[in-house]
């Protein structure tokens, strides 16, 4: 299924990332799931350095712009919930699969 005939997407970036999440290849595979979470963790730890770099701008001064801060802090605190469900939901079938018996 190709998203961006879907949603008439036309830019070049977004049909990129559509193909690399709609491949048939990587359903399945258990790297590609680790390597989306890696990713994922890594994203989070961004947004949450954009919200302390924004503070800090405000804290000093060199910025007086609170739209900028209130939306970093909002994309950290979204980010950082998904990361925690990702987490929890992580464990869960952790302790599924240890309680298997084989």
């Amino acid at each position: 299924m190709d998203i961006t005939k879907l949603y008439n997407v036309s830019a070049d970036d977004i049909a990129a990332v559509a193909q690399k999440y709609t491949d048939p290849g990587e359903d399945n595979d258990f790297s590609a799931f680790l390597r989306s979470a890696v990713n994922q963790l890594d994203e989070t730890n961004e947004l949450l350095q954009r919200q302390e770099n924004e503070e800090i701008k405000l804290s000093l001064g060199l910025s007086d712009n609170t739209h900028d801060l209130a939306i970093a802090q909002q994309k950290a605190y979204t980010a950082l919930q998904y990361t925690v469900a990702l987490r929890d939901r992580f464990l869960e079938s952790y302790r599924e699969i240890m309680q298997m018996q084989i």
